[in-house]
């Protein structure tokens, strides 16, 4: 095997690797937590905060977008069966005469509230 060979057989895994781990991050627990509702019962709760601190944000790659008028949305972190997990970011359809909300957590007393991102007019 000469150096070329072996430079593309490196860079071939290297883009194999990339792959896979863009791929599991995509993947990582797609959790939907349907707006409007809150997070009661035991656990890491408290009085319908959750008491863990969401991890940081996130850096996505953001793709081509899928034709004219779409606006992307940024990934968040979501609470759902007992831990968070990355939600990844997407392209929808701009909504005129709305502006996109985005998906947040603000601190409330011992806990974190969230707010899910949402068109508004």
């Amino acid at each position: 095997m000469n150096a070329n060979e072996f430079a593309v057989t490196r860079r071939g895994r290297r883009m194999l690797l990339s792959a896979l781990v863009l791929g599991t991050v995509a993947l990582a627990g797609c959790i939907v937590v349907p707006a409007g509702r809150g997070h009661r019962g035991g656990g890491p709760y408290a009085e319908g905060s959750i008491e863990v601190e969401p991890p940081g944000q996130r850096y996505e790659v953001i793709g081509v977008a899928p034709g004219p008028g779409y606006f992307w949305i940024g990934g968040n972190w979501r609470w759902g069966a007992g831990r968070y997990a990355w939600a990844p970011g997407r392209w929808e359809p701009s909504r005129p005469g709305h502006r996109w909300e985005p998906h947040s957590w603000r601190r409330e007393g011992r806990g974190w509230r969230e707010s899910p991102g949402h068109w508004s007019r």
